[in-house]
C-alpha cells in the first residue's frame, strides 16, 4: 500500500507539471447534494467538488464535507486529481461584494488556502456566474469593477497558493461562460493576464437553450444555426476566448451530460428538417428526477426544470440504445448545430441533449482546436459509461483517435446508429394528413427500417414516392459514399441527409451515418 501511495503521489506530481502524462484533460464536476453512483475515477483526470460557498464573511461552506477526506484518498489512489470548486450559479451571489471589502477578501483568500491544506487538494476552481454580468437574480454584481477586481484576487490567490505550497503545485482554474468576462461596455477583448495566472478555463458551453428562450433550439450546438437566436455555440465560445488572448490549450471544453424538454405549440415532425417552433413558456417535468422548485431569488411560483439526464433517457427508455428512439418518441439529427432532438407527436414535447455521436463531433473539433481536453457537467449523469467512452478519444495535438462504444460501429470514428423502434405504426395514428416539406432539409434521423419501399434505380427510395409506414427510413443507394437518405412521414418518402463528409449505411434492419468507404 505504501508503495501505491507513493506511484499515486509521482504520478499526480506529474500530472501538475506536465499534464496528464500525455492524456487530454477530462475534468468532471462532482455534486455533493446528491448521491454520487460508485465511479471509476480513472477515467477521470481531475475532479472538482461542487460546490464550495463562500459567505459574506469570506468563509467557505460545504455540504458534505465529512465525506470529502475518503474521496480525495480514492481520487489520489487512482491517480485523479482532486479540486474544490468554489461558486456555482446559486454560490456566486457574494462574489462582488467579497472582492470589494478588504476584510472579507483576505479572509476568503485565506480560508481556500487553509481548505486546500486541510483536506489535501490539488487545487482550486473558482466557478464565478459572472463578473460584471447578472447571473442568479440574488447575484450581485458591478459591471465597473467585478473583472478588475477579479483579476487583482486571482493574482493574489495565485501567490499565496505559491507561496505556500511551491510554485504553480497546486491547480488554480476558472469555470466561465461563452463569452469572456464583462466589462462597462460588455465582453472585455483581452484575458491574457488572467491567462498567465489560471493553468485553464473550463468553458460551459451548455445551458445556451432552455424554456427561457422562445423557441425550441439546442441546449449545446457545434455551431450555431445563422438567423437563430441565441448566436452561442461551442466554436463560437472556442473562438471568443481565443481572440480575446486565451491559448486554446489552455481550455477545457464544457459537455453536457443532460438536456431540456420543451413543450412546442405544433407537431415538429411535420417538419422534421426544422428543430425551430414556438414553445410554452413553462417547462414540462423533465426526468424522475427533475422536482417542482420555487427560486427564492425570482419569487416565482414553484417550476420544473425540464432536465433530462442521459441516465434517464436511458434508463426510462426514452432511447433503448444510444441512438434509438422508443416510440412515440422519435429522434431526429441537426446537421446545422450538430445535435439530436426527440420529439414526442402526443405531447407535442422537444427534448435537446447530447448523445455518443453529437460528443464524438465535438470532441474532434476541440481536439482539432488544440484544447487540453474537455470537462463533464456531471459526473452522476451517466449511464454505464456511454458518454464518458467517447471523451476517451480526444487526443491533443490536432488529431483524434476513435473510441468504440455501443453508439458507435468498429469501422467508423463517429457514425451512430439512430433509429426508433420497429413498430412504428403507432406514429401514423398521431400524425396530421397533411404532407412534410419535401424541400432539402439541414437535419438527419437514422431509424429501422421494416417497411416496404419505392426504391428508385439506384437502389433506395424516391422522394416524394409512396411509403407505408410513418417513421421508417432507408438510405438513398447502397455505395457506401452516398450521404442520403430517407424519411416514411405522410404516406411519402422524405429526403434526408448525413452530416457533412459522412455516409449512409444499411445494415439489415439499421440505418448508420459514418464515414464513406
Amino acid at each position: 500500500m505504501q508503495l501505491r501511495t507513493l506511484v499515486a503521489a509521482i504520478c499526480l506530481t506529474f500530472r501538475l507539471a506536465v499534464g496528464a502524462l500525455g492524456r487530454a484533460n477530462v475534468v468532471g464536476y462532482y455534486p455533493n447534494w446528491i448521491a454520487m453512483p460508485t465511479l471509476d475515477f480513472t477515467k477521470y483526470t481531475h475532479v472538482n467538488f461542487a460546490f464550495a460557498i463562500p459567505t459574506a464573511s469570506g468563509s467557505l461552506s460545504y455540504d458534505n464535507q465529512a465525506a470529502m477526506p475518503g474521496i480525495v484518498t480514492n481520487l489520489h489512489a487512482a491517480g485523479t486529481l482532486a479540486i474544490i470548486s468554489i461558486g456555482g450559479w446559486t454560490g456566486s451571489g457574494l462574489f462582488s461584494s467579497i472582492l470589494k471589502s478588504t476584510t472579507s477578501r483576505a479572509a476568503f483568500l485565506g480560508n481556500i488556502v487553509t481548505y486546500v491544506k486541510t483536506y489535501n487538494l490539488d487545487g482550486v476552481d473558482i466557478d464565478w456566474e459572472y463578473p460584471g454580468r447578472q447571473g442568479d437574480t440574488c447575484n450581485v454584481y458591478d459591471a465597473n469593477t467585478d473583472t478588475s477586481n477579479f483579476l487583482a484576487f486571482l493574482q493574489d490567490l495565485r501567490t499565496q497558493l505559491d507561496t505556500t505550497f511551491g510554485s504553480r503545485s497546486k491547480l488554480l482554474t476558472l469555470a466561465v461562460r461563452v463569452e469572456p468576462f464583462d466589462g462597462p461596455s460588455g465582453p472585455v477583448s483581452d484575458v491574457s493576464a488572467f491567462a498567465k495566472i489560471a493553468d485553464y478555463i473550463n468553458l460551459m458551453t451548455y445551458d445556451i437553450a432552455g424554456v427561457w428562450n422562445p423557441t425550441t433550439s439546442p441546449n449545446a450546438p457545434l455551431q450555431f444555426a445563422p438567423g437563430q437566436r441565441p448566436q452561442f455555440s461551442v466554436g463560437s465560445a472556442i473562438d471568443a476566448w481565443s481572440g480575446a488572448g486565451w491559448p486554446t490549450g489552455k481550455m477545457n471544453l464544457g459537455i453536457p451530460f443532460y438536456g431540456y424538454a420543451m413543450t412546442a405549440t405544433q407537431n415538429m415532425l411535420q417538419n422534421p428538417s426544422n428543430m425551430y417552433a414556438p414553445i410554452s413558456a413553462t417547462a414540462p417535468q423533465g426526468d424522475k428526477d427533475d422536482t417542482l422548485y420555487a427560486d427564492p431569488c425570482s419569487g416565482g411560483p414553484a417550476v420544473y426544470s425540464g432536465a433530462w439526464q442521459w441516465k434517464h433517457l436511458r434508463d426510462q427508455a426514452l432511447l433503448t440504445a444510444p441512438g434509438t428512439a422508443a416510440l412515440p418518441w422519435v429522434r431526429t439529427w441537426d446537421s446545422v448545430t450538430s445535435t439530436p432532438w426527440l420529439f414526442n407527436p402526443n405531447t407535442n414535447t422537444f427534448i435537446t441533449y447530447d448523445d455518443p455521436q453529437s460528443i464524438q463531433l465535438k470532441v474532434n473539433y476541440a481536439a482539432s482546436k488544440g484544447l487540453a481536453g474537455t470537462m463533464v457537467w456531471s459526473m452522476d449523469m451517466d449511464y454505464n459509461g456511454e458518454l464518458l467512452s467517447v471523451l476517451q478519444s480526444f487526443s491533443s495535438g490536432n488529431t483524434t483517435t476513435t473510441s468504440t462504444t455501443s453508439a458507435t460501429s468498429s469501422s467508423s470514428a463517429t457514425s451512430s446508429t439512430a433509429s426508433a423502434t420497429s413498430n412504428t405504426s403507432a406514429i401514423s395514428s398521431t400524425l396530421s394528413t397533411s404532407q412534410a416539406s419535401s424541400s432539402a432539409p439541414t437535419s438527419s434521423t437514422l431509424a429501422s427500417t421494416s417497411s416496404s419501399t419505392t426504391s428508385s434505380s439506384a437502389g433506395g427510395p424516391v422522394s416524394g414516392a409512396a411509403c407505408s409506414m410513418a417513421g421508417t427510413y432507408q438510405c438513398a443507394d447502397t455505395t457506401g459514399k452516398n450521404a442520403n437518405y430517407y424519411l416514411c412521414l405522410y404516406g411519402k418518402w422524405i429526403s434526408q441527409s448525413c452530416g457533412s463528409g459522412t455516409a449512409c449505411f444499411q445494415s439489415g434492419s439499421s440505418v448508420t451515418c459514418g464515414w464513406p468507404v
